[in-house]
């Protein structure tokens, strides 16, 4: 009976609590003494109903209640592709971020949303690769969204083995279709002096500096322009994009012909079945599309490319090599 009773308390109060934050938005504070509940209590009502975040009131945070639309079946599929998107790229388990992902999931219908609730309950056991993993994140959306200067460490693959600091504005968020990584792209102020990409789990220590309202994102910015040469995010970078020319085995061409590759088009159908595709891709500063090296490889003896020379040789080589580690077993 007690327990029955405990529930129809928590019920009553929950509906209370929704049609305070429909109206205004309070801070736990302040709806823990309208409800006569405690702070951790009224939290714990905030984070149920779906409330969210509005504005500050000194160091507190004031949640409102948006009035919910409901979704259509494609809005809802939408928001469910999205949820699972983020879920695969998550780096470990961060509080706020697992948040986030329970009220996009508490935006779908039922019985959806039940299950997108408990898909993603893993992630509190999920641990970080570096203890500021978890923080990289929001550090980079407010940095984003106050346009305040972004400060970090990058250790660059490939490079000297010693992080460098750099210091930037973000301009864009962009998440690869290939790795799912979230990638970073904004202006480096400090050695290049140009739009540069970061993948977000290479960067290390970051912090905010200096005053919100630091930058302006230019107008003449375009997010599809930019990536518009990009194989997976990083497009151009020092040179000139390039037409790559390959050739499909009948075994892999319907996967091609299925769709889904940006910056591809079919040049031409053999009559045995093989294709011939061309796809634009951006270079790094010696002309090479490196980002499509990996993807080309992947198909093995499936396919054969033809142009540019320097892609063909570079793919020939890395063929050789592990056909020479097969010879030493």
């Amino acid at each position: 009976m007690l327990r029955k009773s405990a529930h129809h308390q928590k019920a009553q109060h929950l509906l209370e609590a929704r049609e305070l934050l429909l109206v205004r938005p309070y801070t736990a504070l302040e709806l823990a003494r309208l409800l006569g509940v405690n702070k951790r209590t009224a939290l714990r009502y905030i984070e149920e109903l779906g409330a969210i975040e509005v504005m500050r009131d000194g160091r507190s945070p004031r949640y409102q209640l948006m009035q919910k639309e409901e979704l259509s079946p494609v809005e809802a599929l939408v928001t469910h592709s999205a949820l699972r998107l983020l879920y695969h790229h998550t780096p470990g388990y961060e509080p706020t971020y697992l948040s986030a992902l329970n009220k996009l999931a508490r935006r779908l219908p039922m019985p959806v949303q039940e299950l997108a609730l408990k898909s993603t309950q893993d992630l509190q056991h999920r641990s970080l690769a570096y203890q500021d993993q978890g923080l990289a994140m929001a550090r980079v959306a407010e940095a984003w969204f106050k346009q305040q200067l972004l400060e970090f460490d990058y250790l660059k693959p490939g490079g000297s083995g010693r992080p460098r600091k750099n210091l930037i504005e973000v301009y864009f968020l962009e998440v690869s279709r290939t790795n799912l990584g979230m990638y970073v792209i904004g202006y480096e102020r400090n050695h290049h002096k140009a739009l540069r990409t970061y993948k977000l789990s290479r960067m290390r220590r970051l912090r905010l500096v200096g005053e919100p309202g630091a930058y302006t994102i230019p107008k003449d910015f375009d997010p599809r322009a930019y990536l518009s040469n990009a194989w997976g995010v990083v497009g151009s970078s020092g040179g000139q994009p390039v037409e790559v020319r390959l050739l499909f085995r009948p075994e892999a061409a319907y996967r091609i012909e299925e769709g889904g590759y940006p910056n591809l088009r079919i040049h031409h159908k053999h009559p045995d079945g093989r294709l011939e595709v061309v796809i634009t891709a951006g270079t790094d500063s010696q002309n090479f599309p490196l980002e499509l090296l990996s993807w080309v490889q992947s198909w093995g003896a499936r396919v054969e490319v033809l142009e540019p020379e320097n892609l063909r040789q570079r793919w020939l080589q890395e063929a050789q090599q592990i056909a020479a580690l097969r010879d030493k077993i």
